[in-house]
């Protein structure tokens, strides 16, 4: 009897599911985890370019990933077994009278995990599954009538929404024939939703600014577990009321953010002229069109299975599911860490934090903009509980970084990129092991001029693409079009270096990613040359990183930078960690981590030739 119950409740748990049902995950104790420029999924190992906010658990740092997180002492999902995180934008007010930026503090946040009709069984997210929604970029309109589309088989889908409950709905809260262009646009379904921030004040009760944002529930294992651009996708429809996931992909919970914002705090600070509102994303964004969130899985998977195959509590909450496994934090004390970059992100602010400019609408398209912006004086760590620390080398002390710097280049004034953070080998362990090279900005066209200073395991090793001392891995002989050397042309004066290996540390740790929009590889070298960097690096189709020097890397087959530029379709930039570099003379120098006090420069020079660029 007890045998044949179990296997009824096995088979019930592998079943399709045949309607939606759903449970609201909440959140206890004292505001958010923490809050700052902090991202590990876009920005891993780097200052990010905006504010964030972050919930869930305290193992949350610049390079988190979900085995740290399950290593978490708290957090501040109500459901002890979720040790995820998840973050999403800080909202500014800017003052109208004097401009100045302050902080709108979080209301409250939901996160909604749906699950769906379908025929697929839902799995429990795998530990360390990273998610992005949203574009952070854009500050266009994603479609004309105002409202969301999450079936990719019913055109674009667009995951944001803006909700604005109001008294009364006259004036409306977006303009009445809009085309996105100057204003939002209001949903054709809901006159309290829409896309874009309105333009009215939100005084429904209880419910201030909401910005609403859908996640994908469709997991391709083929793409891995941290290659948020490629590893999700929304389902489709199947006509008969279920959504389903492309064949061999694993359908996921969806989840939604429903983050609510203390707006009406600002209400008598201005007044509604129907054409402007005084809100802004930590971005810059005065669209709201670049809402988005994050989130890296930490559940113990068998508490969320649980609760997928038992629970449609719905708004009542999760902690109403039946048989729910582990209990809930709503008696443990407030879980909150400090930022792990030390700069103000809060009070009265005459710039936003990393000197974002406003973008969008009257002011303009989204700026050229570093993917970490200098901080003052930044203390960075690369984790944010001892949990964490443990599995890292902590950061170099301020004197000695400051030192090595200066002696680097020659005293000329850098920004504030971050090392990279050493592998966790007994060497790197080494408490007296604790300088790191850094970057800055080349103060000649000579790649190859700069030595760094640098204590024990990294090394100054001045190394270029191609010398038969390399040995590096290549794809053998130059490939040729017609017979002819398909050599690349040159981009702004420079000329290609080869395709060189990335890692979560970044190799060009100069600037990360700078907001170029969709990436090209002249875009990306007109940048850095620019900025006055000796390399350029394009990676992934779609991002860019300057510095000059590549950290830890080596040259790698060419076939490694396979992925078409989202600028340039005709042009290869980069791969899956691997960088498709430029300088000024064809040349790049890599500094190498090698044994403790061994001194290793090697140089070698080789002009890369690819047919499949152009």
């Amino acid at each position: 009897m007890l045998f044949t119950a179990a296997l009824a409740a096995l088979v019930g748990a592998a079943a399709a599911k045949d309607g939606r049902t759903f449970a609201v995950l909440r959140f206890h104790g004292d505001g958010p985890l923490t809050t700052g420029r902090v991202d590990p999924v876009v920005q891993p190992g780097q200052i990010s370019s905006h504010v964030h906010t972050v919930m869930g658990a305290s193992n949350f740092g610049m390079n988190s990933t979900g085995d740290d997180l399950r290593q978490s002492s708290c957090t501040t999902a109500l459901i002890k077994g979720d040790l995820s995180a998840y973050w999403y934008p800080q909202l500014y007010f800017q003052d109208p009278k004097d401009g100045h930026f302050e902080p709108v503090e979080l209301f409250y946040m939901n996160i909604y995990y749906f699950f769906e009709g379908t025929n697929d069984e839902i799995k429990a997210f795998p530990v360390g599954l990273q998610m992005v929604s949203g574009n952070a970029m854009t500050r266009d309109p994603p479609n004309k009538d105002g409202s969301q589309n999450l079936d990719p088989s019913k055109g674009p889908v667009n995951p944001l929404q803006w909700t604005c409950p109001r008294k009364s709905y006259d004036p409306p809260s977006w303009p009445a024939g809009s085309d996105g262009t100057t204003a939002g646009i209001q949903s054709a379904n809901n006159k309290g939703s829409g896309i874009g921030f309105p333009l009215q004040k939100c005084d429904g009760y209880a419910s201030p600014l909401r910005m609403d944002l859908h996640f994908p529930s469709c997991y391709n294992p083929a793409a891995g577990l941290t290659n948020y651009k490629e590893n999700m996708a929304f389902p489709s429809s199947t006509g008969n009321g279920k959504q389903d996931c492309p064949s061999g992909w694993i359908h996921v919970p969806h989840i939604f953010f429903e983050v609510y914002w203390n707006t009406p705090k600002f209400d008598a600070r201005w007044t509604p002229d129907g054409k402007t509102q005084p809100f802004r994303l930590a971005n810059g964004d005065v669209t709201g069109y670049s809402g988005h969130g994050d989130m890296i899985a930490g559940w113990d998977e068998k508490v969320l299975q649980q609760i997928i195959d038992n629970c449609d509590a719905g708004d009542s909450g999760m902690d109403k599911c039946p048989g729910l496994i582990g209990g809930l934090n709503k008696d443990a004390p407030s879980c909150n860490i400090p930022s792990p970059v030390n700069e103000q992100v809060d009070g009265i602010l005459t710039k936003l934090p990393g000197n974002n400019p406003l973008s969008g609408f009257g002011f303009g398209s989204v700026p050229a903009m570093s993917g970490s912006p200098a901080v003052d004086t930044p203390a960075v760590s690369s984790a944010s509980s001892p949990a964490a620390a443990s599995s890292s080398k902590p950061a170099s002390s301020s004197k000695t970084a400051e030192s090595s710097k200066t002696t680097a280049v020659n005293q000329v004034k850098a920004p504030s990129p971050v090392a990279p953070t050493p592998d966790t080998t007994s060497a790197a362990m080494d408490s007296s092991a604790d300088a790191q090279p850094t970057d800055a900005p080349a103060t000649s066209s000579d790649s190859t001029s700069t030595v760094w200073e640098t204590v024990t395991q990294w090394n100054t090793a001045t190394v270029t693409a191609g010398s038969a001392t390399a040995a590096p891995t290549t794809t053998g002989s130059p490939q040729t079009v017609n017979g002819t050397d398909a050599t690349l042309p040159d981009i702004a004066g420079f000329k290609y270096a080869g395709c060189f290996k990335d890692s979560r540390d970044r190799a060009l740790a100069g600037e990360v990613r700078p907001n170029l929009g969709e990436v090209s590889n002249t875009k990306c070298v007109a940048y850095c040359k620019g900025k006055g960097w000796a390399l350029a690096g394009t990676e992934y189709g779609g991002q860019c990183y300057c510095g000059n020097s590549l950290t830890g890397s080596e040259l790698i087959d060419e076939a490694s930078c396979d992925t078409a530029c989202e600028g340039a379709a005709g042009e290869t930039c980069g791969g899956g960690w691997a960088l498709s570099v430029y300088s000024a003379d064809g040349s790049a120098t890599v500094v190498s981590k090698v044994k403790r006090h061994a001194h290793n420069h090697l140089a070698f020079h080789r002009r890369g030739p690819s047919a499949r660029r152009r």
